[in-house]
């Protein structure tokens, strides 16, 4: 089935041109790739541009960027990938695969890229949590047929934890693909703040949401850490 990648971006121009590069192959066996800016200051759109199918505007908020980039796209399955991101090879064969089955969603493995070695232990753990939960989160990549994204009214846009809601959802028609391959994805956070203090943060968020906390209040505190 054709996938259709949505990359969602907020001025990235370091790093847009290189992970765009890294989806070539996919454009190239016919896939597409759709890049959703959400109002950029550093020339990412630009950037983005000869690298993509198409480029779009829209309301700064990832789940809004990806609801409009996944509203652009062609294909039958649809891939969300951060632009951090890089996807495993041959990963448009492995969703495939994933989807022709019972399961009509899913995400991939993820390993951590960055200086500390805690990276890997932080990456199993979120890698056994997301299989004994059923919850996946964006920096897995997460994918599901157009029908069933459709079905779950894509991503509730809320200001931070779209990826869990939107895994809540989708636990409703079918448990998720748990694909054993990785994406690589940027340990610049956990690098910058340090990782032990990243996981007490991440997880005070977690909790706090689940105990009924604004999103908006949790974005601000997410957005003073990033």
């Amino acid at each position: 089935m054709k996938l259709s990648i949505i990359v969602p971006t907020l001025n990235e121009a370091s790093i847009v041109a290189a992970s765009l590069a890294a989806l070539q192959p996919l454009r190239a066996r016919g896939h597409e790739v759709i890049v959703v800016d959400g109002g950029s200051s550093d020339g990412t759109a630009a950037l983005a541009v000869p690298l993509a199918d198409r480029v779009i505007a829209a309301p700064r908020g990832r789940a809004s960027q990806m609801n409009q980039g996944a509203a652009a796209t062609a294909g039958e399955a649809l891939l969300f990938l951060h632009a951090d991101t890089r996807l495993p090879r041959s990963a448009d064969r492995l969703v495939d695969q994933a989807l022709c089955g019972a399961c009509c969603w899913g995400r991939f493995d993820v390993r951590i890229e960055g200086r500390s070695p805690l990276l890997a232990v932080v990456a199993l753990c979120m890698n056994l949590r997301s299989r004994l939960t059923g919850i996946a989160t964006g920096d897995q990549a997460i994918f599901a047929t157009r029908a069933a994204f459709l079905r779950v009214g894509g991503f509730p846009e809320i200001a931070l934890m779209e990826d869990v809601a939107f895994s809540q959802r989708a636990k409703r028609i079918s448990l998720p693909a748990c694909l054993r391959a990785a994406a690589t994805t940027s340990g610049r956070r956990w690098d910058r703040h340090g990782v032990l203090r990243t996981i007490v943060f991440m997880w005070r968020l977690r909790l706090a949401h689940f105990l009924g906390a604004r999103d908006d209040e949790l974005a601000r505190q997410y957005s003073g850490k990033t």
